[in-house]
């Protein structure tokens, strides 16, 4: 979008960092423009959503934190990790979910004419995602696809599949952080130009898991919507609270050390 001032951003300038996980300061338009590029230019690049989940996490396992450093695209998928680096790094962030992103990228497809591949999800749920995003855009070339219930000594063959069938982008549905050590073990035997970990969006598409009604998504509090709907994820969610106490403590800090004027 002409004269965004997100879109003026590039390169180092554009990437930052809370807590040794770095972020993307991008919206939609700039997401996908830089997907775009990516399989313009051919490569491997992994694309990786970051939540207050993943950040913490990543405190904690040093595989995760090396998966989401080495992604060329991070998008800031929770509304916790925008507010931070609002606060923190005065960035004009935008929130771009992945659960949003990945129907953008098959609309970017079937434009383009790229191949998808997807990999994860039961069986029926991998295939009835296919058929919606085929219905939904006529022009897709969905090229493959794969349940994800798999053996380790199956990922040689699924390889080869995946690479054999042409594909340009790979959406992969194996959730967090399966997902992103699979990509780092993988990818780099992979032809594909672009990975995108989308975690739970195949259930999203295949109707299994209804997202939150849009009040709550205008609101940022479908993390709120999923807990209602889910109470067992209060274990998960406990990774919220730690977060934005380790913000307010940093702002604090950065508060209190700035120079008398």
């Amino acid at each position: 979008m002409p004269g965004n001032p997100i879109n003026q951003v590039s390169g180092e300038e554009r990437r930052v960092e809370l807590f040794g996980v770095p972020v993307d300061s991008v919206d939609m338009d700039s997401a996908l423009s830089m997907i775009d590029a990516m399989i313009a230019s051919g490569g491997s690049h992994k694309v990786l959503a970051v939540n207050p989940e993943k950040v913490m996490a990543a405190q904690a396992d040093r595989s995760i934190a090396d998966s989401l450093r080495s992604a060329s695209l991070l998008i800031p998928d929770g509304i916790g990790v925008v507010l931070a680096t609002r606060l923190l790094h005065g960035r004009p962030i935008r929130r771009v979910a992945g659960a949003d992103l990945m129907p953008e990228i098959c609309a970017l497809a079937a434009r383009r004419d790229y191949k998808v591949f997807l990999y994860g999800g039961r069986d029926e749920i991998n295939k009835a995602a296919v058929a919606e995003l085929q219905r939904r855009y006529p022009q897709l070339s969905v090229v493959g696809s794969q349940h994800g219930y798999l053996d380790d000594d199956q990922m040689p063959q699924l390889v080869q599949r995946i690479n054999a069938s042409g594909a340009q982008v790979l959406f992969l549905a194996l959730g967090s952080p399966r997902q992103e050590l699979w990509m780092e073990e993988h990818l780099p035997h992979l032809s594909v130009a672009v990975c995108q970990g989308v975690g739970g969006t195949f259930d999203v598409l295949a109707g299994a898991v209804k997202r939150a009604p849009m009040v709550f998504q205008r609101l940022h509090l479908e993390w709120f919507f999923r807990l209602l709907s889910d109470p067992r994820r209060i274990v998960r969610q406990t990774a919220l609270p730690r977060f934005l106490w380790l913000v307010a403590r940093t702002w604090l800090y950065q508060i209190f050390r700035r120079p008398a004027a």
